[in-house]
């Protein structure tokens, strides 16, 4: 969290946890609602909200304090759930103001959120040609920045979804 007094986790058993960073003792009830591994998680900037990633091609909002579920995952084109992507998501991030998400996924795309309506905005960023493994945010929200499989990481507009330059070239493996 930003206070660095809580820490959340996402398992291989389907839920995220929030731990106290002090104590090492869970807080609350566990994350339910994934179906299968969740592979990332963050807090949102206020640390009010959590955002989780799942093998189960969803992405899900949480209350940080009680734990519940907002709304439904994200999904498809509906309002809830986030469930855009085709495969598994590996990397969630929220925008500096915490009124976007972005996800990147096995389906090798990456998608930004409304995190208050849950619907997506504009069509998935596409150009790797393997997984997207770790998408992140400028710290002024207007680029995000996703490394991939394909051993590229890529810089695109927050705002128009289009690439900035050419893709960073350079790592010989993941």
């Amino acid at each position: 969290s930003k206070d660095g007094t809580k820490i959340v986790i996402g398992s291989k058993d389907t839920t995220g946890r929030i731990w106290n960073a002090k104590t090492g003792s869970p807080i609350g009830e566990p994350l339910r609602g994934h179906t299968d591994w969740v592979q990332s998680v963050a807090f949102s900037p206020d640390g009010k909200r959590i955002v989780s990633g799942s093998r189960d091609q969803t992405v899900r909002i949480w209350n940080a304090e009680t734990g519940t579920p907002i709304g439904e995952p994200l999904q498809g084109h509906t309002k809830w759930p986030l469930q855009g992507h085709t495969d598994s998501v590996y990397s969630v991030a929220f925008s500096p103001d915490g009124k976007r998400i972005v996800s990147g996924s096995h389906d090798k795309t990456v998608r930004i959120w409304n995190a208050e309506t849950g619907t997506p905005i504009g069509e998935p960023l596409q150009g790797h040609t393997d997984w997207v493994r770790s998408v992140a945010f400028s710290p002024d929200g207007k680029r995000i920045v996703s490394g991939s499989g394909d051993r590229t990481v890529r810089i695109w507009n927050a705002e128009t979804g289009t690439p900035i330059g050419d893709p960073f070239q350079g790592h010989t493996d993941l």
